[in-house]
């Protein structure tokens, strides 16, 4: 019987890699902070293996993030939440947007809600 990652360890390893992508670290980097070789994390973001606790906190600590970050979505129904995290073009925007005025924020959310085709 063959051995296939836990949704879970996916999920959480999307998350991971999302985040590193959007605070520009590169694996090696991750993998120093975390205490582990490059491969490890190569492993860890794609679920194949899983990361323990006090890794993903010191991750978590280098990356700049919460550790709930990586856990977030997992309960979400229709898979928005996690389709957002495992991109990080998508955390990227979010970031930038983010650091925005209100009125600047919601004027781009605006332009760009008007961007999408409306869903049937």
């Amino acid at each position: 019987m063959v051995d296939t990652p836990d949704p879970i360890d996916i999920h959480v390893g999307k998350a991971l890699r999302a985040a590193r992508l959007v605070a520009g670290a590169t694996q090696h980097e991750l993998a120093e902070a975390m205490g582990v070789r490059f491969q490890q994390v190569q492993k860890y973001e794609t679920g194949f293996n899983r990361i323990s606790a006090s890794r993903l906190k010191h991750g978590a600590d280098y990356l700049g993030v919460p550790v709930s970050l990586f856990f977030h979505g997992l309960d979400d129904v229709d898979g928005e939440l996690s389709a957002v995290i495992a991109d990080a073009e998508a955390m990227r925007l979010a970031r930038a947007i983010s650091g925005l005025p209100e009125m600047a924020r919601q004027g781009i959310i605006n332009v760009l809600a008007a961007m999408v085709p409306a869903s049937t």
